[in-house]
């Protein structure tokens, strides 16, 4: 039993039941709800079953007035919610309703009041009842948009207010005892299981001559757009372009335009942004966003209409973006172009007659929007005749000019510092493509005299407001950055004329200055801007001194001074992130490009420690800066005063250049995964260069000039730079090397005879699977060749095996020196502790004392002559009567004792026989003595 039947079998115990039943012949009438029974805010149970199967009746007479009477006791009934359980039920009651619309018109009223009832709470009488009815809730909210294929105008707009109350739910107008209401976002959530949006806006095919019904349907749309899953459906039935298509379709009160835009935006934010641009890249959609702009442009005056030309104006930038979109076809591209300039370059085209744009926050916001949109245009090739039909280099060439007092502007002082920096920063991506235009307006000129009113201490108060100005707020930093990236951009084309033009205006000598200016001004703050001007400043030098030696000679000393400058920078700001490694980048490459090749500003380098600070920079073994600083090192080392500096420089522990580079050759070997053993030495004699990748790589036939495999291997890793500077200190020699860094050094001092047996072998190996034959002389040539070539790694394997062997016996040695110094040491700390042993026992044991001192008597009698000479003088060599344990002289000076205490020098030789008594704690001499005999025994002292 169905649990409406259920139902229907529990309504019958009623007393309505008991009623019903009284009757012989029972009509299928539904039971009606009392006015009292609604206001107790209960359901009273109906039989939607009964109601389903009289829609389906086709014989009866007054069936019409029965179909309406039962949908208006329905109506009546479920004034307060629909219940979950139900709704299945009344949908499919709704549908069969709507049906008979087309050919009853009668039906339109009680199929619109089942649509009120569907914007009423959906309620639910067990809290799994949300997820129990799920499908049957989402397929009734789907029937919704397949109504809207009914031709009635009424019937639709019903439709969608419903559906726009799915967006605002309201609380039941009364409690209902034993339901609750659904979640709020229930009836949403259901209408995206249901795929709601997709029919809705399929929909929209058939209003295109209906606009009240459109403006509601879009309005749907509208709040449906709010979901990324229905942005998703509707991207699936091209809403975009359909929508984007009619914005210029007419509508007396704004709202087609308004709420299509609103919906384009949603889409973009929501959903696939690359779809929906190809979706709107036609010709159709760019036609009508065209006109919709121009008439904003052009007659839109409100602050609405203002604010939704600039969103038309953002929605034509996105889709600018995608290069196969027909800009130029539209007609499109040459407006923007035209709107965009028309107030700098008087025009007389009559879109633009007459129009002026306000200071408004709307006006300047739409003047940076027609400069961004340039920049996108200015990528199509295609569009640079136009850019130079519309004047658009002289026209953003007016605000590259400092402020000019007394002078009536129409935007505020704020606006007009955004708009000049918007206006470099567009300058730097147009210009390059029009020279000839950049060059007649004296571009180079104008920058310039802008950068001098940079460095000057004019007052100038700036806001720092924008994208652009920041960094900038109370100086002219920001100025100045879009000025350098302006002409670091012109530079970068290496066209000779401007490059030339730059120079004879004194470029090369300001930039340099303004370098030695900014060293001294950076705070906190503006440290990052500062160290990007630094930057640009040292990448316009190189480009504009890399091979011209007259520039080089202009950049001089003074440059030099700037490029030591950055390079004694402290290395710990390398981590920074606020731009130190970008600076440090850009002064490797002024080295190379402003000052090698100049015999004077190389030696200036050298004379202040110049290599010095390039090898310290080397020793960091910061891997992206380790190819530059080599590259410089093997041009400089062509300068003979070089290896001097080179072989006089120590880094930590003592550390040499030639160990520093034999070290970093080392530690590139063993990234590339070059095959060496424990101790560093050759494994395969045949290749020992060969890299890891390379060993990976098949080989495979090539054409004559494409390089192969092992000649790339030279530019992509630093071992042919090494081997470079290495050969210029020449390999003999080289101070401050391990027996380690011999090893290695063998097959460094190798490199050339290797690399070009690689390639030899590899010419051989494609000989081989080309499948080619040599002629005979060929043959033994190639053969004799890689054979040498394979000794040669043999020979090198040897030399490296013998030095290990040396340097293995040589340890051996060291460590039985080792060993040998600490048996001394034993030995001596073993003869010390037996003296002090010794003294100690002729200090505490009398007949020691004696023995001792007979000893000592012998060894001074021995010493003597036997005979004694005439006329000598007898000196002994004791002092009678002295208790000590050590041999002592006659005359003992102590430097530590004051004269005052002793009397000065000894005169007396009986020193035991006077008594010193202790004073104060210090010996006092008396005058008064006594005289004892010599004792017989001598105590110990």
């Amino acid at each position: 039993m169905s649990a409406v039947e259920a139902a229907a079998t529990a309504e019958a115990q009623e007393p309505y039941g008991k009623h019903r039943s009284s009757n012989s012949h029972p009509i299928p009438v539904i039971g009606a709800v009392t006015e009292d029974e609604v206001a107790q805010g209960f359901f009273k149970l109906m039989d939607l079953n009964l109601i389903i199967k009289l829609f389906e009746e086709t014989d009866e007479d007054d069936l019409e007035e029965k179909q309406l009477q039962s949908v208006k006791r329905l109506v009546q009934c479920y004034q307060n919610g629909l219940p979950l359980r139900d709704l299945a039920q009344i949908f499919k009651i709704l549908n069969l309703c709507a049906e008979k619309i087309e050919n009853q018109s009668c039906f339109v009223e009680s199929t619109c009041d089942i649509l009120k009832l569907c914007g009423l709470p959906f309620l639910k009488k067990k809290a799994s009842d949300e997820i129990t009815y799920a499908e049957d809730t989402a397929n009734s909210i789907s029937l919704l948009g397949d109504l809207m294929k009914i031709p009635s105008s009424e019937l639709r707009i019903q439709i969608c207010k419903c559906i726009v109350d799915f967006y605002h739910a309201e609380p039941p107008k009364k409690h209902i005892t034993g339901y609750q209401q659904a979640s709020s976002s229930y009836k949403v959530q259901m209408a995206e299981v249901g795929g709601l949006a997709k029919t809705m806006v399929q929909s929209l095919t058939l209003l295109e001559n209906h606009l009240v019904e459109k403006l509601w349907v879009l309005k749907v749309l509208q709040h449906l757009s709010t979901s990324e899953v229905n942005c998703t459906l509707m991207v699936k039935a091209q809403a975009a372009s359909g929508i984007c298509a009619h914005l210029n379709d007419s509508d007396p009160s704004g709202q087609l335009l308004f709420r299509s835009s609103e919906i384009l935006w949603n889409l973009l934010e929501k959903s696939s942004k690359d779809e929906i641009i190809q979706q709107l890249s036609n010709l159709e959609c760019l036609l009508s966003l065209k006109e919709v702009f121009k008439n904003l442009f052009m007659r839109g005056f409100s602050h609405y209409d203002r604010q939704l030309r600039n969103d038309i104006l953002v929605i034509t930038t996105i889709i600018a973006q995608n290069p196969g979109a027909p800009m130029i076809e539209s007609g499109f591209t040459r407006d923007l172009i035209l709107f965009a300039t028309f107030n700098e370059v008087k025009s007389q085209n009559p879109l633009v007659k007459g129009l002026k744009l306000s200071n408004s926050y709307e006006d300047f916001e739409l003047k940076k929007l027609l400069f961004n949109i340039i920049v996108i245009l200015c990528k199509d090739l295609t569009t640079i005749q136009l850019l130079v039909d519309g004047n658009i280099i002289l026209a953003l060439f007016t605000y590259v000019k400092k402020p000019e007092k007394h002078k009536i502007i129409e935007w505020s002082a704020a606006q007009h510092e955004e708009l000049q920096l918007h206006a470099l920063a567009t300058l730097s991506s147009v210009a390059p493509l029009l020279i000839e235009e950049y060059m007649s307006c004296k571009g180079n000129a104008q920058v310039l005299t802008f950068l001098e009113w940079c460095e000057n201490e004019d007052p100038f108060y700036s806001q720092g407001n924008g994208f652009h100005g920041m960094g900038g707020r109370g100086n002219k930093f920001a100025q100045m950055r879009y000025s350098l990236r302006l002409l670091r951009a012109m530079v970068y084309l290496e066209n000779e004329t401007i490059n030339q033009d730059l120079c004879e205006k004194g470029a090369i000598q300001q930039l340099t200055g303004m370098f030695k200016n900014t060293i001294s001004k950076p705070n906190e703050k503006e440290e990052a801007i500062v160290l990007e001007i630094q930057s640009d400043i040292l990448l316009i030098l190189s480009g504009l001194c890399e091979h011209h030696v007259h520039r080089k000679e202009t950049f001089g000393a003074e440059g030099v001074d700037i490029i030591l400058h950055v390079m004694r920078a402290d290395p710990k700001k390398l981590h920074s992130g606020l731009g130190y490694n970008v600076l440090l980048f850009s002064t490797l490459d002024s080295i190379w490009c402003c000052l090698l090749g100049c015999y004077p500003s190389e030696d200036y380098f050298l004379e202040k420690e110049g290599i010095f600070l390039l090898l310290d920079l080397l020793a960091l073994n910061q891997k992206k800066f380790c190819n530059l600083i080599l590259g410089i090192m093997v041009e400089f080392c062509d300068n003979p005063k070089t290896t001097a500096h080179v072989n006089a420089w120590r880094g930590r522990k003592d550390q040499t250049a030639a160990s520093l580079l034999i070290k970093l050759w080392r530690k590139e070997e063993k990234e590339l995964g070059v095959k060496r053993d424990k101790n560093g030495k050759i494994i395969d004699t045949k290749k020992p260069l060969l890299t890891s990748f390379q060993e990976e790589q098949k080989l495979m036939p090539l054409p004559a000039n494409c390089p192969t495999i092992a000649v790339m291997d030279v530019a992509e890793n630093i071992r042919a730079k090494i081997y470079a500077v290495l050969g210029k200190l020449d390999f003999e020699n080289l101070p401050g090397l391990t027996a380690e860094d011999f090893v290695t050094l063998c097959v460094i001092h190798r490199y050339l005879d290797f690399k070009i047996g690689e390639i030899w072998n590899e010419i051989y190996e494609e000989i081989k699977l080309e499948k080619l034959r040599p002629i005979t002389a060929d043959s033994k040539n190639l053969e004799a060749i890689i054979t040498a070539s394979e000794n040669i790694g043999k020979m090198v394997a040897s030399l490296q095996s013998e030095m290990i062997e040396s340097q293995a016996r040589q340890d051996v040695q060291n460590e039985q020196k080792a060993y040998a110094k600490i048996q001394a040491t034993n030995k001596q700390k073993e003869l010390a502790n037996k003296s002090w042993q010794n003294f100690l026992a002729r200090t505490s044991n009398a007949k020691t004392l004696k023995k001792a001192k007979r000893l000592q008597e012998k060894a001074i009698e021995s010493s003597r002559y036997n005979e004694r000479p005439q006329n000598a003088i007898f000196h002994r060599t004791d002092i009678k009567g002295l208790n000590t344990t050590v041999p002592i002289g006659r005359v003992v000076t102590v430097e530590s004792t004051p004269a005052r205490i002793i009397g000065g020098p000894l005169a007396d030789t009986d020193i035991a026989l006077k008594k010193l008594p202790i004073r104060g704690g210090a010996l006092q001499r008396m005058k008064t003595f006594k005289t004892i005999d010599e004792p017989k025994k001598i105590n110990p002292a």
